[in-house]
């Protein structure tokens, strides 16, 4: 079966609307060398039945392991969705409704995209929320661009090596052109918290921001308010990174610990794992930075007749103002994962979401415990590192475990570690054969 809708007549028709006698000649200002003359080194195409085959034999290759097995997190948490969340995700309003420039058009969608910032406000103890970041990568590093807008002559970025090593990576990329300086502050081999007295020093009159995770990637709590106080005793905001948006169902939100700016990611709500995304970011800040806010706010208000209707309240995008005036022009809504987050978190409701968050802190405990071996001595949400050298993690995978991620590849120095994620879905018998097995 051919894919290319076009036909011949059609072709003609098109390269004379644009006036090229030939596909050749449409082609022309490519230089020759760079133009493959031969077909592609591919075998011939397969009918359907053949390739549906030829799939499924390539699936069968993979490893196959049941989920309460699979003790995976690092940053793509596995959790229980409520199969209510896919069933009203089909209906067509959410599903089509992309972007709600039309708000008599787009209640709907506006609506659902205010209670998510609503959401995001009421777990990390700040004012204001938007609703345009692709995942947690992506935040962080819109958190430093704002930062540098706002402390304007400052180029130093002071991020924790603890943080999410593909966050730190993204955050890099983005920051490549803006000539700053991204300074880099170790973790205490003891605790696995960042090193406070390397974070004061690091922190100066030359420092925009200050970022660290929390819980950070080896999944210990940091200690943000001694965070907060080297961020203000240089004058420079400090951000807040949360790769596991469940731990602020337990933990005291960043905002009340003295965070500027809570960034990250909310995919632990209403997203399955998915081999990693799609993810929903969340950005939150005080209300002083509400204009330096990247993507869009969505807002309440009333309409002619007194009734209550949402709208696009402030849009910094690129696709709104002038693009030299944009905040960012790398963001996009994405109210259909946002949309996921928000029907999950109200179907759990506040005591829903601290029970479960409970729950989670209660497995990894029993779990760091049983296993022992621990890596770190800081506290703990529902990750922790283990000491597993490669035969150990060898041995759980024979048993049909994924007994977590290795470290070795982004921390040399924890090569004979691994990181392991506890939450619901792991019950007990699953941890404690685990944990013979380790």
């Amino acid at each position: 079966m051919r894919y290319l809708p076009h036909t011949e007549a059609d072709i003609r028709r098109l390269l004379g609307a644009v006036g090229a006698p030939s596909l050749d000649a449409l082609f022309s200002s490519i230089p020759e060398p760079l133009r493959l003359s031969r077909p592609l080194e591919l075998p011939p195409a397969a009918d359907e039945r053949a390739l549906l085959g030829e799939l499924s034999a390539l699936a069968e290759k993979n490893l196959r392991v049941p989920p309460e097995r699979v003790f995976l997190g690092a940053g793509a948490y596995p959790h229980h969705v409520p199969v209510a969340v896919d069933q009203l995700l089909l209906r067509s309003e959410f599903y089509t409704a992309y972007t709600p420039y039309q708000p008599e058009l787009a209640q709907g969608t506006l609506q659902a995209i205010f209670e998510f910032q609503t959401f995001v406000c009421l777990l990390t103890g700040l004012p204001v929320a938007n609703a345009s970041m692709y995942d947690g990568a992506t935040a962080c590093a819109e958190a430093a661009l704002l930062a540098l807008r706002l402390r304007r002559g400052r180029k130093k970025i002071v991020v924790s090596r603890a943080l999410h090593p593909a966050w730190r990576a993204t955050m890099r990329t983005y920051l490549a052109a803006t000539g700053s300086e991204i300074v880099e502050v170790p973790y205490d081999g003891r605790t696995g918290r960042t090193d406070g007295a390397a974070l004061a020093a690091a922190a100066d009159a030359r420092t925009a921001l200050v970022l660290v995770g929390s819980p950070n990637y080896f999944g210990v709590v940091e200690d943000v308010r001694e965070a907060a106080a080297a961020a203000r005793q240089a004058g420079a905001l400090l951000a807040v990174g949360v790769a596991e948006a469940l731990s602020l169902g337990l933990l005291a939100p960043p905002g009340e610990l003295g965070a500027d700016l809570a960034v990250g990611e909310f995919g632990s709500f209403g997203g399955a794992v998915s081999f990693g995304g799609p993810g929903v970011g969340f950005f939150a800040a005080r209300e002083e930075h509400l204009r330096q806010i990247p993507g869009r706010l969505c807002g309440e208000t009333v309409d002619a007749e007194g009734r209550r209707a949402y709208v696009l309240t402030l849009a910094t995008r690129e696709q709104h103002i002038r693009r030299a005036s944009a905040t960012s022009n790398i963001c996009t809504n994405h109210a259909l994962g946002a949309l996921a987050a928000t029907i999950h978190l109200g179907l759990l409701g506040k005591s829903g979401l601290r029970s479960l968050a409970l729950l989670n802190y209660r497995r990894a405990r029993y779990a760091r415990q049983r296993i022992g071996r621990a890596r770190f001595s800081g506290p703990v949400f529902n990750e922790f590192v283990i000491e597993a050298d490669a035969a150990v993690a060898a041995r759980a995978r024979a048993a049909g475990f994924v007994a977590g991620l290795p470290l070795g590849r982004d921390y040399p120095e924890l090569s004979g570690a691994l990181l392991t994620c506890v939450t619901e879905l792991h019950e007990k018998t699953a941890i404690d054969a685990l944990a013979k097995v380790l």
